[in-house]
């Protein structure tokens, strides 16, 4: 269904107004546009839009100085302000139009394939999350892993506005890239979160155009091991004896970051870290957003109760940390009987993820880092096993198998 919206667009640059108003008006929607001046927020009051899109700064006025007015007098809390900034614009600027009262951001020049949707997002504040690997350990190519992909872990998680986030870099990194290229979407700035640096979600990253061209920035954070920083990892497996060329080709600004357990905001977003039980140092992650959360845990082993490597106090931090979340991601690597020859590889059985996401009262749980060795079918298999075991315990959540390519919400 095509919603249709209201939208008053206030930019000096007639170029930029005249091209966003003929994709909108095409669209269906209805549109206003003017520039700066002294009568605007009399004419932006009598249009009652869902949306304001603002131009920033421009020689004659300042969209930021208008875009604090609009907050401050009223009237105008239920419109969305989009702010319009320069490919140039410095991230502070974006900030402070965040801080300001924007929901969100578009850059110039247009995309002129994607706006449309663009805008519609910030309006819904829409968070949308995509699967571009779900299988672990080795990319497995073939007719057996045609319907779900044979790409290990990736993950894009997109907020409204251009603000992205990548979990882990494994091969399937590189149908992101081609996504976004084939939509010729620009990357001014992402931010990737890796798990750890075992190779399989990492491996993918030289891959990612985005890190090539300059003007494009990236964050990249995950957990130190042992004397090697994150930065050092990725730097390691480019090195010559790996790969034919090394990191120092990327032109993007890319910084590295280290992360413990911890709790840091990235904008209005909080993002919080947990160890978890794997070989070497591996992290969990949890973004909580407008009362909408988002967690992303992988590689993990629950051990079953029945085992002496059980840990009552782990299973129970766990539980907490993913408590009551909109989306868990989590390793279901084997199915019961598989991992009873895998212990202490660092995976757990599908039994015991569905179990613990019972306990934690998630609501709803994507299975995740399927085993090398396991193909559609049995990926179909070990759905039905976790949707029998949550059906058995009354449960109320949702367990789904995503296949690469597929887009949910939050």
């Amino acid at each position: 269904m095509n919603k249709k919206y209201t939208f008053s667009i206030i930019d000096n640059d007639p170029l930029f107004t005249e091209t966003l108003v003929g994709i909108l008006t095409a669209d269906g929607q209805t549109v206003y546009s003017g520039t700066m001046g002294t009568d605007i927020v009399h004419e932006i009051m009598t249009q009652s839009p869902d949306c304001i899109i603002l131009g920033m700064t421009t020689p004659e006025s300042d969209g930021l100085e208008l875009l604090t007015h609009l907050r401050r007098i009223g009237g105008f809390n239920d419109a969305k302000v989009v702010a319009v900034l320069a490919q140039a614009a410095s991230d502070l600027t974006r900030q402070d139009a965040l801080a300001a009262g924007a929901a969100g951001s578009i850059i110039k020049p247009i995309n002129t394939k994607t706006i449309v949707g663009d805008l519609k997002d910030i309006i819904e504040e829409r968070i949308a999350f995509t699967f571009w690997g779900v299988h672990g350990t080795l990319t497995v190519p073939g007719r057996k892993t045609a319907r779900y992909g044979g790409n290990t872990p990736c993950v894009s998680l997109q907020f409204p506005g251009n603000t992205l986030f990548i979990f882990d870099a494994g091969s399937g990194i590189k149908e992101l890239s081609n996504h976004l290229l084939s939509e010729e979407r620009m990357i001014t700035k992402a931010t990737i979160l890796i798990s750890h640096p075992h190779w399989d979600h990492i491996n993918g990253l030289p891959f990612f155009v985005p890190l090539y061209p300059k003007g494009n920035s990236f964050d990249i954070y995950g957990p130190p091991n042992g004397s090697m920083s994150m930065g050092q990892s990725i730097a390691g497996q480019m090195d010559g004896v790996y790969f034919p060329i090394n990191i120092k080709e990327f032109s993007a600004k890319v910084s590295f970051y280290d992360l413990g357990e911890e709790q840091f905001n990235i904008g209005a977003i909080t993002i919080q870290t947990m160890f978890l039980n794997h070989p070497g140092q591996c992290l969990g992650y949890r973004l909580d957003y407008k009362g909408r959360s988002f967690c992303y845990v992988t590689d993990n082993e629950l051990y079953p109760r029945s085992s002496r490597l059980y840990d009552e106090s782990y299973v129970r931090k766990l539980e907490k940390f993913v408590a009551d979340t909109d989306v868990l991601i989590t390793d279901s690597s084997y199915m019961a009987e598989e991992y009873e020859r895998k212990v202490g590889w660092g995976h757990s059985s599908v039994n015991r993820a569905v179990e613990m996401a019972d306990r934690a009262r998630v609501k709803k749980l994507y299975l995740f880092h399927h085993d090398l060795d396991q193909t559609d079918d049995d990926i179909d298999n070990k759905l039905a096993i976790a949707q029998t075991i949550l059906e058995k315990r009354g449960s109320s959540t949702i367990c789904i198998a995503p296949k690469e390519g597929e887009t949910f919400d939050v």
